[in-house]
């Protein structure tokens, strides 16, 4: 049995322009690895993290991705800036595909980079986009979570918020003994992926989590979520905590959760990071088979 009513907001006749990817923080799970590489920039295969984020961006339908940065994360501009030398001296060697690859993968959307000065928290980095963002509803991608999809996740929540007009999470059942690592989130389901959320808390205590549903790296927020922020004092660790100004939303405007269709990879944990470089490899035709052999040779060794 699903709800039939659900509030709608007129925020919900504004399209989805505009996404911000924070990607300020210092990635110290990989040290030394990120000691000069921002943790966004590690490849998954031969593919910086990042890239795969924007793309879904691109694909997604998004004009403009506001880049939340901080200090040594340079680079990350970089990546997306043409190279002309570069492209020039792929197709004098006979390499034009790839030379095409790196002019496309500069020109996929509008780019827009901001510094976050202090590390005061995912709130505080969705915060510093305000002025660029302005009075529409926008997207957050967070910079090391992969999903794999056919339809990318990001316009699977777009279409979400067009349908129901509130803002948006994605979520993921998890297991039991995780839950305290994750936004936990419960609600009334209105249709097979999503539900009218009424609880939403920060890594609860596995006991006291009221559901098994986690939130992961995609939101679709309306405007009014600045003023929360700019209003939420400062929670774990003393940063301003994206969750909490959500769960003040919820009460003020409804917030849905979607149960998206796709796999998840956590790229900022080490097994997580592995496990997406597997999958991706997988997927490649050109080294899938050395990578099944070489798996059976180790299962046989073991």
């Amino acid at each position: 049995m699903y709800v039939n009513e659900v509030k709608t907001l007129m925020s919900s006749e504004k399209p989805i322009r505009t996404a911000i990817i924070p990607a300020a923080g210092l990635g110290t799970r990989f040290i030394p690895a990120t000691k000069s590489v921002p943790k966004e920039l590690l490849p998954i295969v031969d593919t910086p993290t990042l890239q795969y984020i924007v793309q879904e961006v691109h694909e997604a339908g998004i004009e403009t991705l506001i880049l939340v940065t901080g200090r040594g994360k340079s680079s990350i501009i970089d990546h997306f800036d043409l190279n002309e030398a570069l492209e020039e001296k792929l197709k004098r060697d006979g390499k034009e595909d790839l030379a095409q690859r790196l002019h496309e993968q500069c020109s996929l959307v509008r780019i827009v980079a901001i510094r976050q000065q202090s590390p005061k928290g995912l709130g505080h980095a969705v915060l510093c986009a305000k002025h660029i963002v302005g009075d529409e509803p926008f997207a957050v991608l967070l910079g090391d979570d992969l999903v794999d999809a056919k339809v990318p996740c990001t316009k699977q929540m777009i279409d979400e918020y067009q349908k129901y007009g509130q803002s948006i999470v994605a979520l993921m059942e998890v297991a039991q003994g995780d839950v305290n690592k994750f936004g936990i989130c419960a609600g009334t389901p209105l249709s097979e992926r999503s539900l009218q959320l009424h609880t939403m808390v920060e890594k609860p205590p596995t006991a006291e989590a009221p559901s098994r549903l986690a939130i992961v790296g995609r939101y679709i927020l309306t405007p009014r979520i600045f003023k929360i922020l700019e209003e939420t004092p400062p929670g774990r660790g003393g940063e301003i905590q994206l969750t909490d100004a959500m769960a003040t939303l919820m009460k003020e405007e409804g917030f849905i959760g979607y149960q998206f269709e796709g796999q998840r990879f956590d790229a900022g944990d080490k097994f997580g990071f592995i496990q997406a470089n597997i999958f991706y490899a997988m997927k490649n035709p050109a080294i899938r088979p050395k990578l099944l052999q070489y798996m059976q040779d180790l299962v046989n060794q073991g």
